[in-house]
């Protein structure tokens, strides 16, 4: 009889691992075909396969695989859209984030075209394609990342500056780092006279201004174009909100607090959203696989739990308060700093 080692592991694990690229290339052609335009509705399979003009037993089997990964949903044989895909994945919706899905892919599928290489070599020397500080990379990603800011997270940024009990009190605000501003945009929106500004890359900040003029804001918000880690960043603001920006800022960031700090009124606020890496920089799991390209290429911008809110303390912030909060992409660091009213 041959032998039978005893099998501890748990190998759903592997084969779990193994479906990621299935999955990914799933969601990827759905997009390409536009596959969930077709699924606001209830339709057969092969309703969709006409409107599409694809093969009809595939594209059953394919509206199959959407459904087991939980993007589509089906009864007595009609597919349609969860309510989250019909929110991010329907073109032309103000709030489908697939261009922006598209250029992350990108972006990683250049950076571990070879990982064995990397692995082995290490990051390759520096070059236009591998420089993150590109700024017309950074103006393209902003006008994707306008969807899903307006999908979720500048509604969560509304509900955690409005719960501030001085909000109603504040005349100005900071937008640091605020890409295509729809954040910046919406909180200068939920204040009846707040003024706001949005600060970052010239590139990027032109796009902001089209934002700007597309919500009718040109008379209560501008914008700032530089770098805030060597750049003026403005002042006498009674809030400014920084939302997964300051890992650009991890080698400087008490210089940058501190920058913050002085630049704000007496009694403001500086309200930071940020990843927070824990478990000896192994969680969050997905944060830590999300980032991994672009480390593998020399630019390791993880921030670990706790570090802006160690340099809020160390800046001389009155009051710091920090947890981990759920936002659209994953759970982050939410830390919120209030600089004295009046000098100690």
């Amino acid at each position: 009889m041959p032998y039978s080692p005893k099998i501890d592991a748990d190998f759903s694990t592997l084969y779990e691992i193994m479906t990621g690229p299935v999955q990914s290339k799933l969601l990827f052609v759905g997009m390409e075909l536009k596959v969930f335009n077709q699924l606001k509705e209830p339709r057969s399979s092969r309703e969709v396969a006409e409107a599409l003009g694809t093969h009809l037993e595939n594209t059953r089997l394919f509206l199959n695989g959407l459904t087991a990964m939980g993007l589509v949903t089906k009864s007595n044989h009609l597919y349609q859209n969860t309510p989250f895909t019909q929110t991010s994945l329907v073109e032309g919706s103000p709030t489908c984030f697939s261009d922006m899905l598209r250029q992350i892919a990108s972006m990683r599928e250049r950076a571990i075209a070879d990982l064995s290489a990397l692995v082995k070599k290490g990051p390759p020397l520096p070059s236009k394609e591998t420089d993150m500080g590109d700024e017309e990379v950074w103006a393209r990603y902003a006008v994707s990342m306008a969807n899903y800011q307006r999908a979720g997270a500048a509604q969560q940024a509304v509900e955690i500056v409005s719960a501030i009990p001085e909000f109603s009190s504040f005349k100005t605000m900071l937008d640091l780092g605020g890409g295509p501003g729809i954040i910046g945009i919406a909180l200068v929106k939920a204040h009846p006279t707040m003024n706001g500004v949005i600060f970052d890359q010239p590139a990027v900040a032109r796009i902001a201004e089209q934002f700007i003029k597309e919500h009718h804001m040109e008379n209560r918000i501008t914008t700032m174009g530089g770098d805030y880690n060597e750049d003026p960043i403005g002042g006498k603001y009674d809030l400014i909100w920084a939302s997964t920006t300051l890992n650009f800022a991890k080698p400087n960031i008490d210089s940058l607090t501190q920058k913050i700090y002085e630049s704000l009124n007496p009694g403001g606020y500086f309200v930071s959203i940020a990843d927070g890496l824990t478990c000896e920089r192994t969680q969050p799991g997905h944060y830590v696989l999300d980032q991994l390209p672009s480390a593998l290429m020399g630019h390791d911008f993880g921030m670990n739990q706790g570090v802006i809110a160690g340099a809020m303390v160390r800046t001389g912030f009155q009051t710091v308060r920090s947890q981990t909060i759920q936002t659209p992409m994953m759970p982050m660091e939410l830390d919120i700093a209030r600089k004295a009213l009046y000098p100690s």
